[in-house]
């Protein structure tokens, strides 16, 4: 049975789990395409790669970051709070 709008889902056996590089997603707040599609495939194995929930773990996955994103861009201003000297907060 195939859907329009669903994509296939390319089994990536040893796929490493996601690292969302804090300096790329709290500068402009979005994650990336790739971060997103990651984070997907991780929850799409967590749910044993049962198939049928593409878009629902594609949106959970942009959630998921974005809160990440935002977490991070508040502590980094709270840490150049601390450090008002500091130009790049350290």
């Amino acid at each position: 049975m195939t859907l329009k709008g669903k994509r296939n889902v390319i089994l990536e056996r040893d796929a490493s789990p996601v690292q969302p590089h804090a300096e790329n997603t709290s500068a402009n707040h979005a994650p990336s395409h790739e971060e997103i599609r990651r984070r997907a495939y991780e929850i799409y194995l967590e749910r044993n790669g049962l198939p049928g929930d593409e878009l629902d773990d594609w949106l959970r996955a942009e959630r998921e970051l974005q809160k990440v994103a935002l977490f991070k861009r508040g502590w980094n201003r709270l840490e150049q709070g601390r450090h008002p000297d500091s130009e790049d907060g350290d």
